[in-house]
């Protein structure tokens, strides 16, 4: 298959400029892509090994044929290979898609090649964003799952670990919710094992925030608070909501799986408290692109180029991510529900 001619540059579209192409198109922030949770970190092979030590899982790196070998912890307890998941994504641009078709916005105009390739991108690009927040959202519950809903690690069942929870009782009108959210801080303090932390926030599904406020112990709270001038009796103060330490914060964020099934990110009359300002707790690692051409280099978020069919009919769109999130303190994050 021979390379198309690049419609923004006449000079050709190489690999790496259209994988550049699409990771400076605007971004579909999500939640933790705003909270830039999860740092990406390139890495040069299609599998890393994680070995946990206390807790603590560390990726292990990869050595020259014979070179020294890495020495493990005199306490590490568990040492596990993982394959980075591959998600390709294709798309393509037929001349349908453009014969006699108006440039967006333009009356008298046809769309020009360019523009139909920057829109086929960006939805592309939208979808890979969206998919890794479905991963990243998991990975801090300690699961990596794919985009169909199917669990591929569980580092808890991996290690040996066992996860933290704290049963709000917010059906109990006499539950001291301050002395619950002060265990749930004092969990996450003590996991965390030499790391730096800002604060802490909770991630919470509609149903546990709806209870939290209404509870007899923070409904006065929540009727009297007020952040840069805003009043919950009158405005929606769902994003932010500190209480007695932790803020709160409503993520009604549905997905639509590869099987057509729909899922919410944070499961219903749960939620999740974790830190914030972390330094090395929360790592995207991305493996290069299945191609020849990316063989042993460090992996970017994105890959995409174009390729022209033999037969003239249309330029095919090709898309890839290799991504696997990891949290490398599980139990710093902390499962929230009321069992009542």
């Amino acid at each position: 298959m021979n390379a198309i001619i690049n419609p923004f540059d006449a000079g050709g579209y190489s690999l790496a400029e259209m994988t550049q192409a699409i990771n400076i198109l605007p971004n579909l922030y999500t939640r933790l892509g705003q909270m830039g949770l999860f740092r990406f970190e390139g890495v040069t092979q299609r599998s890393v090994i994680i070995e946990q030590a206390e807790g603590v899982l560390n990726l292990l790196p990869t050595v020259p044929l014979g070179g020294p070998a890495t020495v493990a912890n005199r306490d590490a307890r568990s040492m596990r290979s993982f394959t980075v998941p591959w998600i390709p994504h294709d798309d393509s641009i037929t001349p349908q898609d453009v014969q006699g078709v108006r440039g967006f916005g333009v009356a008298d105009a046809a769309d020009p090649l360019a523009t139909v390739m920057e829109r086929k991108l960006t939805r592309m690009r939208s979808k890979h964003a969206q998919t890794r927040e479905f991963m990243e959202v998991n990975a801090l519950r300690g699961i990596i799952r794919d985009g169909s809903g199917s669990t591929l690690y569980d580092y808890f069942s991996e290690f040996g670990l066992s996860r933290q929870q704290v049963d709000f009782a917010l059906g109990t009108a006499t539950t001291n919710v301050q002395s619950k959210i002060r265990d749930v801080l004092r969990k996450v303090e003590t996991e965390l094992k030499g790391e730096t932390m800002t604060g802490v926030l909770a991630l919470v599904s509609p149903e546990f925030f709806d209870k939290l406020i209404a509870h007899a112990k923070v409904e006065t709270a929540y009727q009297f608070f007020s952040s840069a001038g805003a009043q919950p009796l009158r405005e929606d103060v769902r994003r932010r909501f500190p209480f007695a330490g932790i803020v709160f914060e409503e993520y009604n964020a549905t997905v639509t799986l590869s099987t057509g099934a729909t899922e919410t990110l944070i499961p219903a009359g749960e939620g999740i408290a974790f830190p914030l300002g972390t330094m090395d707790t929360f790592v995207t690692y991305g493996a290069p692109a299945n191609l020849i051409e990316t063989v042993n280099t460090l992996g970017v978020p994105m890959y995409a180029r174009q390729l022209a069919r033999n037969d003239g009919s249309a330029i095919d769109v090709k898309t890839e991510a290799s991504i696997l999130p990891v949290n490398k303190r599980p139990r710093l994050a902390v499962r929230l529900f009321s069992g009542n």
